[in-house]
Order: structure tokens, then C-alpha cells, then sequence
């Protein structure tokens, strides 16, 4: 059990934050609440992975697991996904009512607005609209800076009015995100401070960076709280942090006791004996730490974003369990229990182990439509806004964050085998000849054989977004088809590039895609109908089936793909209603025939993580 602080009768703190009044102050390597000592136990929970009729239910297992905080991202480009459009503060994107909920249960919030958030969310958070034009981000290039800006404009005083000191339960603010791992722009950094607190931010400021000399050293601002991200050894960056800033106390602003998966690597799990090693030795002597995450949730729709190594694509998988605490779908896993124990929280936990299930079920799956004249019929409402030119037009150029382009041409294929060449194909495409597939082309299989008659043909090239990348340098690199397509050495000319908009399709565009059959070929979309008493969470399975995406009674549910590690997608039971439900299937290579209700997740083969700087 981790022992709390003993009482402080020495003199009240000074406060070296925004404000005399902020909630949190420090001195003498030691955080205060309103001059009391105190110790932040947070833990990571971000509203826009989790459906707002669950918010409640996910902030109390936190409490319950003993945490005294719950600590969120602010996602840009979820509340802004066009730049012709306002940002949006309803729904599932009311991050004031999130906010207000976890107040109305006890807790105090840590707000991370970013811009930047990575996250492993699609981009870093940033609006592609943003990043797709000639923009140094994060940076202070003004055409960054005053897109922020007015964001921030929209955005912080909303928060601002949610703080401890208006008697809201926002106790503390971060400065950017892990900036230090990034760049070394302290113009930039410092703009961002003072672009919160003319804002109105009071709170105590902060900034979060990983515990080594570079990233300390391009991340802090003088006067501001410098925290660290971690996984591993939280005694060393105690001693680099007590050197550099002496005076301040030990805060983890993401200790991260899980981690997230890729598609086709394995799914990764961290035993509850190593977390709470690891989470004894932050917390001691006064420690605070924020568990990342607590609860991860659900990377829902297409919002997953995806890392970059030695130019490599590595996808982010549509769930976000993260091996965390509180499971993806609520269930409080044995590293809660031995969290809780940890911590010393003695209420009781008045939350259900696990919530309702759906009984296990085998259903047909109907295949309605191929393909290509599915995705047609879906954008059939009017006319498309294809973009004419000489060559493909990428994601950026067709003001298309997510989904899918459909490029076609019409070259003269001389009689005989060829090779067909994709140069440089952002993320995966499927390529079809008078319609016929010719195969799957990507970076690593850039190339396909093609046979010509003499006659001119239909070439039609299908460019999946396979997820953004939300940390590194490559944030903000664009999709699409980037470089030539060749038929041997000659460049395809004359494009007609149509976007498909998946992530917003409405439900009628869906419905008119699944209707635009009949099905002849081996891909394209399918339904099967789910008969439901009570609603209640499932887990879906597509045994047989390749790579595609579901929706649910027209919400996009996310991507499946069979080389795992993901199985099953969580369906919450918000997105069902009593009766017939319909779910709705985008397969793109093999469909098989079998829908699956499961009362248990299958995330893949487990490896033992631990992520650690070096």
C-alpha cells in the first residue's frame, strides 16, 4: 500500500503558476491543493473514445479504482473536421459536459488541449485540412500559430470557465504535448503558455515530456511545472528532473502501464506485478501520476491513427484496451484490483465487474452489393466532387481526411504482359481493369502485372487511408496516390479522383450502397440482422472475411482486418435498441458469410511490453 504524505504545518506555498488562486501550487519538491499537500492520482480517460451514455460509468470505475483525478485530450480535429465549418461542442463532442460529469463525481480533471495530442489518435488531433497545406506545425509559423489561435479562441474559454478557481473541477492545464520529442522551437512553446493563459487559463500550466536530456531540453519552459512520460525506471527521471528543477515535485503526466496495438503485430499486454513496481516507486515521497490510460476505449470510425518506422506504416487497430485497468469494455481486469490495492483505496467498488453481455449468436451474413457499385451508389445524391487533372489527386487536394479514393484513367495498353507501377501509394489500393481485380498494391508490393490487348482500358484505382500518423515527424504526411502510376515506364496520364467519405457517410448514403446490388463478386458490402430483447454490449467477429469496416444501425463501428491481432470489434450497448438491428459490412477483398455475437473481446496472441526510453 502507497502511504499519503503526512500533514504539512508549514508555511502556505507561493505559487509560481498563472495565478494566486489556482487550485495546485507547489514548494520544497512538494504539490499542494489549496495549501494542503496533496497527491495527484489520475488516470487517463478520453471522452471521445468512449459513447457519452458511458461516460458516467467509466469516471466511476476510475474512482473506484482510487483515483482522485481523470486526465483527457482535447481532439481538434474531432470537433473540427473542416475548415468551412465551425468546431462543434454537441453530442459526443460536448467536452464541457464530460468535464461537469466527472466534477458531479468527486474528481478533479487535467485538461491536455494540445493542439498536438498524439494520442494514437488519427494526425495527432490536427485537422488534415490544416497539416495538408504548406504549414511548418508545431512551430511558430504563423500560419500554425494563428489556426491555433483561433481554435484556442473556441475552445479555451470553455475550459476556462470549468476551472477549480470558477468552481469547476479543471485543476490543471497542459502546455503542448511532449513537445520536446518533436522540436526545439521555445518561441513556439512559449506562445502556446501564453496563448492559454490570455485565455483565461488560471490553473496550475504544465508541460509533459519523456525523461531524457533531449527532450527535456526542447519541451520546458522556465517557471512552468516540468513533468515526465514514462513507462520504465521512474527513479532515474526523478534524479534528472530533482537535478534540473530542484524545487518541484515528481509528477508522471502518462505512466504507461499498458500500450497500444498495430495491425499484424501482437497484442500487447503488462503484468499487473511490473505496474505496480513501477507505480510504488513514482508515487513515493510524494509522487503524483497519471495512469495512461486508466480506460482507453475504443478508437471508433476511422479515427485510429498510425506510427512511421524507417518509412514504414504502422497502423493503430480500432481498439484502444491498451492492457489498461478498466477494459475497453469496462471490465475491471486483475490489474485493477492490484492497482487498487496499491493505492489504498478502501471504499468500496460499487461498480459491476463486467457489464451485460449479449447471448453468443452465429448469423447469416447477406452479401446486397459489389464493390465498386456500392461505393458508387452511395455517393449517388448528386454530383460527385471529382477532381479532373493530368494526374491522381491526393486526400489533402480533395479535402478528404479519411476513407477512401477512387481514381480512374483510361490508358492504351499495348497487346501482352506489363508491369503496372505504383510509385509511391499512401496506404493500400486495389486495382482494378475493366473491372477486374488485377491485386493489392502498397509500399512494400508497389507493383502488378497487367495484360494488354492494343485497346484502351478502364484502370480504376481504390486508395485506402490506412490511419494518420500522430507522433514523429512524419505528422501531417499526406495519402493518396503520390507519386506516378506507370505502365512500365510510361506515366499514366488524365485522373478523374472521386473521394468517398466514409466516416461521414449518412445512413441513407449507407443504405443506398448496400442496395445497389446484385453481388457477383467476392468483396463489397453485406448485412445481417440482429434481433435484440435488451440491449447490451457484444463483441463482433467476421470469421472467414478480410479486411474491411462495420457499421452498426449506421454508426461506423471501425476497421477489421484478419491479420489481427484484433478480432472482435466492441459494439457498446448505446448503439443497439430493443428490436432489429442492422449491421452493415464494407468487406474489400474476401466477405465471408458469418456474422459473430460474442460475450468475450479476442484482441489477439499476447506479448509482454514494457516501453522504455533510451
Amino acid at each position: 500500500m502507497i502511504e499519503l504524505p503526512a500533514p504539512d504545518t508549514s508555511p502556505a506555498p507561493t505559487t509560481t503558476t498563472t495565478d494566486a488562486t489556482s487550485a495546485l501550487t507547489w514548494r520544497g519538491r512538494r504539490l499542494y491543493r489549496h495549501g494542503v499537500p496533496h497527491r495527484i492520482l489520475s488516470g487517463g480517460l478520453h471522452y471521445f473514445r468512449v459513447h457519452p451514455e458511458l461516460w458516467r460509468d467509466r469516471i466511476r470505475r476510475l474512482a473506484d479504482l482510487g483515483l482522485n483525478t481523470v486526465d483527457t485530450y482535447v481532439a481538434w480535429n474531432f470537433h473540427q473536421p473542416r475548415e468551412d465549418e465551425p468546431p462543434r461542442f454537441d453530442g459526443w463532442r460536448d467536452v464541457e459536459r464530460f468535464i461537469r460529469t466527472v466534477g458531479e463525481e468527486g474528481l478533479d480533471v487535467v485538461v491536455r488541449p494540445g493542439p498536438y495530442i498524439c494520442a494514437e489518435w488519427s494526425n495527432g488531433g490536427l485537422p488534415s485540412w490544416l497539416t495538408g497545406r504548406d504549414v511548418a506545425v508545431r512551430s511558430s509559423d504563423p500560419a500554425f500559430t494563428s489556426a491555433v489561435g483561433r481554435w484556442f479562441d473556441e475552445l479555451i474559454p470553455r475550459l476556462a470557465a470549468l476551472q477549480a478557481a470558477e468552481g469547476g473541477p479543471i485543476v490543471a492545464v497542459q502546455v503542448e504535448n511532449e513537445f520536446g520529442s518533436f522540436g526545439d522551437d521555445q518561441a513556439y512553446l512559449r506562445w502556446n503558455r501564453e496563448a492559454l493563459i490570455a485565455r483565461g487559463v488560471r490553473e496550475l500550466l504544465f508541460t509533459a515530456d519523456g525523461p531524457t536530456e533531449l527532450m527535456l531540453d526542447g519541451g520546458t519552459l522556465p517557471g512552468t511545472l516540468t513533468a515526465v512520460t514514462l513507462g520504465s525506471d521512474p527513479d532515474a527521471a526523478r534524479r534528472l528532473l530533482a537535478a534540473r528543477r530542484p524545487d518541484e515535485p515528481f509528477v508522471v503526466a502518462e505512466f504507461w502501464n499498458g500500450w497500444f496495438d498495430h495491425w499484424g503485430e501482437r497484442h500487447h499486454v503488462r503484468a499487473p506485478d511490473s505496474v505496480v513496481r513501477a507505480l510504488g516507486r513514482i508515487v513515493a515521497d510524494g509522487g503524483s501520476v497519471s495512469i495512461y490510460m486508466a480506460h482507453g476505449g475504443t478508437n471508433f470510425g476511422l479515427w485510429a491513427g498510425a506510427n512511421e518506422h524507417e518509412g514504414r506504416l504502422q497502423p493503430t487497430v480500432t481498439s484502444y484496451d491498451s492492457d489498461a485497468p478498466v477494459a475497453e469494455d469496462g471490465t475491471l481486469t486483475a490489474k485493477f484490483f492490484a492497482v487498487r490495492e496499491a493505492l489504498g483505496a478502501r471504499a468500496p467498488v460499487r461498480m459491476p465487474v463486467r457489464m451485460p453481455t449479449l447471448p453468443p449468436a452465429r448469423l447469416p451474413l447477406a452479401h446486397r452489393a459489389d464493390l465498386l457499385a456500392g461505393l458508387r451508389a452511395g455517393l449517388s445524391t448528386g454530383p460527385a466532387p471529382t477532381s479532373t487533372g493530368p494526374r491522381p489527386a491526393s486526400f489533402e487536394r480533395l479535402g478528404l481526411d479519411a476513407g477512401m479514393v477512387l481514381h480512374t484513367a483510361r490508358p492504351r495498353i499495348p497487346a501482352g504482359e506489363h508491369r503496372l507501377v505504383l510509385t509511391d501509394v499512401r496506404d493500400r489500393a486495389l486495382v482494378f481493369c475493366d473491372g477486374a481485380v488485377l491485386g493489392v498494391a502498397d509500399p512494400d508490393h508497389p507493383e502488378l502485372p497487367v495484360r494488354g490487348t492494343g485497346a484502351v482500358v478502364r484502370l480504376e484505382v481504390l486508395v485506402e487511408n490506412l490511419g494518420r500518423v500522430n507522433y514523429g515527424p512524419g505528422i501531417g504526411g499526406h495519402k493518396g496516390l503520390l507519386g506516378p502510376v506507370l505502365v512500365d515506364r510510361r506515366t499514366v496520364q488524365g485522373w478523374d479522383s472521386t473521394p468517398v467519405a466514409l466516416q461521414e457517410w449518412s445512413a441513407a448514403e449507407l443504405a443506398r450502397a448496400v442496395a445497389a446490388g446484385p453481388a457477383t463478386a467476392h468483396a463489397g458490402f453485406a448485412v445481417a440482422t440482429v434481433h435484440v430483447e435488451t440491449p447490451a454490449d457484444t463483441f463482433l467477429a467476421l470469421p472467414g472475411s478480410s479486411r474491411g469496416l462495420v457499421w452498426v444501425n449506421g454508426f461506423l463501428l471501425g476497421r477489421y482486418w484478419e491479420i489481427g491481432p484484433q478480432v472482435t470489434l466492441y459494439c457498446p450497448a448505446p448503439l443497439l435498441h430493443a428490436g432489429e438491428n442492422v449491421v452493415s459490412v464494407l468487406e474489400l477483398e474476401r466477405l465471408g458469410g458469418i456474422l459473430e455475437l460474442r460475450d468475450r473481446p479476442e484482441l489477439g496472441p499476447p506479448e509482454e511490453y514494457v516501453e522504455e526510453f533510451s
